[in-house]
C-alpha cells in the first residue's frame, strides 16, 4: 500500500523539493537550456537562495533579500522567455510537488508558483499577459491543467 504524502514542513522538506524540481528543469528540453548554457546554473549555488525564497514564501522564517526578477530579465535580454516557458515551470513545478506532497503549504506552494510565474511573463513582456482571449499568451499548457485535475 502506497504511503500518504505529508505536507511541505520543513526547510529540508523544500531541500528535496527543490533538488528534485531543478534535476527535472535542468533536463527539461524546453527550458533546461536557459539553467544550463544560458545562465550556467549551479545548483549548489542556486539551492541555498532559491530555498530561502520558498521557505520565507512558505513559512515566512528566512531571510530572502535578493531580487528574484533580476536574472530572469536577464535571461529574457539573452534569449526571449515565452508563455510556454513559464507554461512548463509550473507544469514541472506542479508534477514535483504533487509526487511529494499534499496538504495546505502544497497547495499554497503550487498556487505560488502560478503567480510568480504570471506575474515574471506579464514584467518580461510589458504589457498585461493573459491567459485566455485576444491576445491570449497560452500561459499554461494544457499538461498543466490536466494535472491540476490529477491531483
Amino acid at each position: 500500500m502506497k504511503s500518504p504524502r505529508a505536507d511541505i514542513a520543513s526547510r529540508a522538506d523544500l531541500d528535496v523539493l527543490l533538488r528534485r524540481f531543478y534535476t527535472a528543469a535542468f533536463a527539461d528540453p524546453l527550458i533546461g537550456p536557459y539553467f544550463t548554457q544560458i545562465a550556467g546554473t549551479d545548483l549548489e549555488v542556486h539551492l541555498p537562495r532559491i530555498t530561502d525564497f520558498w521557505e520565507r514564501a512558505l513559512f515566512r522564517t528566512a531571510e530572502y533579500r535578493r531580487n528574484a526578477f533580476a536574472p530572469h530579465a536577464a535571461l529574457h535580454t539573452a534569449r526571449p522567455l515565452t508563455a510556454a516557458h513559464f507554461g512548463r515551470w509550473v507544469q514541472l513545478w506542479h508534477a514535483t510537488v504533487d509526487g511529494l506532497h499534499r496538504g495546505p503549504n502544497a497547495d499554497r506552494a503550487k498556487a505560488q508558483g502560478e503567480r510568480i510565474a504570471l506575474a515574471m511573463l506579464r514584467r518580461l513582456e510589458g504589457r498585461d499577459a493573459t491567459t485566455e482571449g485576444e491576445g491570449a499568451t497560452g500561459f499554461i499548457p494544457l499538461a498543466a491543467v490536466e494535472l491540476r485535475g490529477a491531483a
